[in-house]
């Protein structure tokens, strides 16, 4: 049976020690207790929260396998396997698959900018290489490439393992002409924070997100007010937690997620360079964000 993903998918990020040169695999173990105990419907490692493009083969391969036994079937998994070659992703989709994946990711990141015929190669390849479900992931500030609805529709179409699309340019047209031309039968998620409660009303069946490693509880409560058709109680909530998840997507998200869990008991340490932590003025706002969310 295939597993359905929908609601909160909660994306993990990768611990390193003080130096930023070993992986912290118990640390990464307790934010994905965190995020089981918050209630979130499914847990996406090693996406851009993850920091899957700075680990080496060996760093990626042991945060999956470590993470996969850590989440241990109790709600589903998506791997992102994204990498520059289509032979990185193809092995990186197969190792997930092997190590119990429910599904993979695949955001095609580019060098030179790929064509339509590319990128549809890309994703083939991939497909036919694995047995499970693949989410499609259009992000073109991270990629560089700007996936159109009418490509994304082909690909889902030709591949048949491609059954899901998250959509994160922004742009909450792109999720209305997503469900128009699919005649609503392509699952789409949202990967933008900000447009969380308008995407939920365009149909997306589900928001890709870091941000229950912050607040699970207002996340939950935005789902399943969704979920009943409250929308005036969805609304609100949106609103009142809408500051932090603006402040953590400005400030880029392995950064403020990392520096929140340090600020609530967890410390991870710093993203791997070039990358820097969130400076103490920017804790400081992170800090009495937080603070004003617990009230």
């Amino acid at each position: 049976m295939t597993t359905e993903f929908h609601g909160i998918i909660g994306y993990t990020i990768t611990p390193f020690s003080a130096d930023g040169k070993q992986l912290d695999l118990p640390a990464l173990g307790q934010s994905i207790e965190r995020l089981i105990d918050g209630g979130v419907q499914a847990i996406a490692p090693l996406g851009s929260t993850g920091e899957g493009a700075y680990l080496s083969d060996s760093e990626w391969q042991q945060v999956a396998e470590y993470s996969l036994a850590q989440i241990d079937k109790r709600v589903p998994s998506i791997v992102s396997v994204s990498d520059l070659t289509t032979a990185g992703a193809v092995r990186r989709a197969r190792f997930a698959q092997a190590q119990g994946a429910d599904a993979v990711m695949v955001l095609p990141a580019a060098y030179w900018k790929l064509s339509e015929a590319e990128i549809l190669q890309h994703y083939r390849a991939i497909g036919e290489a694995i047995d499970i479900p693949i989410m499609l992931y259009n992000n073109p500030a991270t990629s560089g490439t700007d996936m159109s609805v009418e490509l994304i529709l082909r690909i889902v179409r030709e591949v048949a393992n491609v059954t899901m699309v998250k959509e994160s340019t922004g742009d909450i047209q792109r999720m209305h002409k997503l469900r128009l031309l699919g005649e609503g039968q392509v699952p789409f998620y949202n990967g933008c924070n900000p447009l969380a409660l308008e995407a939920f009303v365009a149909g997306a069946k589900g928001w890709c997100t870091a941000a229950p490693n912050l607040i699970p509880a207002l996340n939950q409560a935005l789902y399943q007010a969704v979920r009943e058709g409250d929308l005036a109680r969805a609304r609100a909530l949106f609103y009142r937690q809408l500051p932090l998840l603006d402040f953590i997507l400005k400030g880029g998200l392995p950064a403020t997620i990392k520096a929140g869990l340090g600020l609530t008991g967890l410390p991870v340490g710093e993203p791997r360079r070039p990358v820097f932590g969130l400076d103490e003025p920017g804790r400081a706002t992170l800090a009495a964000l937080l603070a004003t969310l617990a009230e």
